[in-house]
C-alpha cells in the first residue's frame, strides 16, 4: 500500500495532527486529511518523530556474526525506532578499506529494515601505526564520512593530527575513543570507591579527560571536525563545554546507559554491567544529563555492543565489555530525560535525530516532519510501561542491563521512506 494515513499524533510531542505519506514521501501535514485510499494507523496520544539516528552501532558483520549480522541489528534498529545507524568498523576484516564498508553498506541495503552507513578505521587493523584509506572509504559506494578506532583509543597524537588534516578534504569526522591505555591497562570498571572496595582495577576518569582535551586542541590547531565517543564523565563534559565556548568544531555524544546507571552495580559483580567506558558515579550521570539538556552533548548513542552468551556469562574479569541497547534506547531517553523534565519530545527529536544525521551528513534522514520530506518516521506510544525481557529482543543477542527492569514507552510503528518496518509493534 503506497499511502498511509497517521491520524492524530502529537508531531514531536505538539499539537495533533494527521501526517499522510504517499510513496515515499510526507504527502501533507494537517487536519482532517483525507484518507481515501490509505492505510489508516489511528495515533491518538502517540508522538510521532522523524526516524531515529544512531552514530554508534556495532554490526559485527563481517566476522562476528554469532553476535550480531547485519541483517538482525538492523530489525533491532527498527524496533527501536531507528531508520539508521552507523555501523562500527570494528569487524574481521576491520573495515578499514573500501571493500569492507562496502560489503556492509550492501548488507545494509538488502536488509531493508534502516539505513546502515559505515564507519571506517581511522588506522589500518585498529592498531594506531598507519593511516588506513580514509579517501578510498569516502570515494566507495558508501560514501564515508564518520571515521573511528572505537573499541581502541588513536591515542598517538601524531596519527590523530594527520587523521583530522586529511578527513577535511571531505568534511569527515574523526570519531574518538577516548582511552589513554597506559592509564587504563588492567581496568574492569570506574576508579572510585565502589572499585577499592570491590578489588578491581579501575578506569579513571582522567584516561578519557586527558584525551578529549588533546583533541578537541588538535581538531582546533588544523581546524577540522572532531567527535567524542561515548562520554561519561562530569570532566569530560566541562572540556567539551569549554571546546564549544571558543566555537571549536567539537561535538559529542552519550549513551542511554550512561544517563541512567551507576558504578553501585557493579556490586553484583554481574558482567552484564561491565562496559566500556564503565559505568561511572552518580554526579557524573547528572552532569551528563543536564549536559544533554543543554546542548553541550549533542546526540544520544546507543553503542549497541552484542555479544554472544558465552561471553557474557561468565566470571567478571573474562567477560566481554559492552551492552546492547537498539531497542531500549528511546524507553531510557524518555525516562531519564522526558519523565524528569530536562527535555521534551522536540528536544528527543533534536538529540536522537537531527543532530546524530547532521554530524553523520546523512541524506534524507533526521528532517522535519514536514510535506516533502523523506517519510522516515517513527510512533511512540509514551503512555506505554513495560517490563523488559530480552527474549523478545530483534538483536542476536542479550546482555541487556534492564532485563527484568520496568521503562516507559513503546515504539508502534517505524516507517523507513514510507515502508512500514514495524507495525503495531511488531516487524513487518
Amino acid at each position: 500500500m503506497s499511502k498511509t494515513l497517521i491520524r492524530g499524533a502529537k508531531v514531536l510531542g505538539d499539537r495533533a495532527l494527521d501526517v499522510l505519506i504517499d510513496g515515499e514521501t510526507v504527502a501533507a501535514v494537517g487536519t482532517g486529511l483525507d484518507a481515501d485510499g490509505a492505510r489508516v494507523v489511528e495515533a491518538d496520544g502517540q508522538i510521532l518523530l522523524p526516524g531515529l539516528v544512531d552514530l554508534h552501532t556495532h554490526l559485527r558483520e563481517p566476522g562476528r556474526e554469532d553476535s550480531e549480522t547485519v541483517l538482525t541489528g538492523t530489525r533491532a534498529a527498527a524496533s527501536g525506532g531507528y531508520t539508521a545507524v552507523h555501523a562500527m568498523a570494528n569487524t574481521f576484516p576491520v573495515a578499514d578499506t573500501a571493500g569492507v564498508v562496502e560489503q556492509v553498506w550492501r548488507l545494509g541495503r538488502e536488509s531493508g529494515h534502516c539505513d546502515v552507513q559505515p564507519v571506517g578505521a581511522v588506522t589500518v587493523g585498529l592498531e594506531g601505526k598507519q593511516l588506513a584509506e580514509l579517501g578510498a572509504m569516502h570515494e566507495s559506494a558508501a560514501s564515508v564520512r564518520v571515521f573511528s578506532d572505537d573499541g581502541k583509543c588513536v591515542d598517538d597524537a601524531v596519527i590523530m593530527r594527520r587523521a583530522l588534516e586529511y578527513v577535511k578534504a571531505f568534511d569527515g569526522v574523526i570519531a574518538q575513543h577516548a582511552q589513554e591505555p597506559r592509564l587504563t591497562e588492567g581496568a574492569q570498571m570506574n576508579e572510585g570507591t565502589v572499585s577499592a572496595e570491590l578489588g578491581l582495577g579501575g578506569w579513571p576518569a582522567v584516561a578519557e579527560e586527558s584525551i578529549i582535551a588533546r583533541d578537541v586542541l588538535l581538531a582546533a590547531h588544523v581546524g577540522s571536525r572532531l567527535h567524542v565517543c561515548h562520554l561519561s564523565t562530569a570532566g569530560s563534559v566541562e572540556i567539551v563545554r569549554w571546546a564549544k565556548s571558543k566555537g571549536w568544531n567539537v561535538t559529542a555524544e552519550v549513551t542511554p546507559h550512561h544517563l541512567l546507571l551507576t558504578d553501585e552495580l557493579v556490586r553484583s559483580y554481574d558482567p552484564v554491567y561491565k562496559v566500556n567506558p564503565p559505568l561511572r558515579t552518580e554526579a557524573d550521570v547528572r552532569a551528563l544529563r543536564e549536559a544533554l539538556a543543554d546542548g553541550t552533548i549533542d546526540c544520544v548513542a546507543t553503542d549497541h555492543a552484542p555479544h554472544p552468551h558465552e561471553d557474557k556469562d561468565c566470571e567478571w574479569g573474562a567477560a566481554a565489555m559492552g551492552m546492547v541497547g537498539l531497542e531500549t534506547a528511546l524507553s531510557v531517553v524518555q525516562h531519564t530525560m522526558v519523565e524528569t523534565g530536562l527535555l521534551d519530545w522536540a528536544g528527543v527529536a533534536d538529540r536522537m535525530s537531527f543532530r546524530p544525521a547532521a554530524i553523520g551528513r546523512l541524506a534524507g534522514q533526521g528532517r522535519p516532519v514536514s510535506a516533502g520530506e523523506p517519510a522516515n518516521l517513527t510512533l511512540v506510544d509514551p503512555a506505554y510501561r513495560g517490563t523488559v525481557d530480552s527474549a523478545g529482543f530483534a538483536s542476536r543477542s542479550r546482555n541487556t542491563p534492564y532485563q527484568g527492569r520496568e521503562l516507559p514507552g513503546r515504539v508502534t510503528h517505524t516507517f523507513l521512506r514510507g515502508r512500514a518496518t514495524v507495525m503495531d509493534g511488531k516487524l513487518v
